[in-house]
């Protein structure tokens, strides 16, 4: 066994509404910075044992599709590193 971390990163779809990140792009835009569009996400980072690196990389993206992210209304990238 290996130890890996994997890296889980959850956003909502695009199309669907994020309220946290409008009021965060209003509020850059008010301090003078332009955007084109913004969008807020969850990272999660997994430290767990197994096999190979795709392995982890199974073992998280079932985290996700079971708990992290809603596969309704978010995407979610999943990568992993040695540790």
């Amino acid at each position: 066994m290996t130890a890996y971390t994997a890296t889980v990163e959850v956003r909502l779809k695009h199309g669907v509404l994020d309220p946290e990140a409008e009021t965060t792009e209003r509020a850059l835009e008010r301090l003078g910075f332009e955007l084109d569009d913004l969008r807020a996400a969850d990272r999660f980072e997994v430290d767990l044992d197994a096999e190979s690196a795709d392995d982890a990389r199974e073992r998280a993206g079932e985290m996700a599709e079971r708990l992290l992210a809603n596969p309704t209304i978010h995407d979610y990238e999943v990568s992993v590193e040695e540790r």
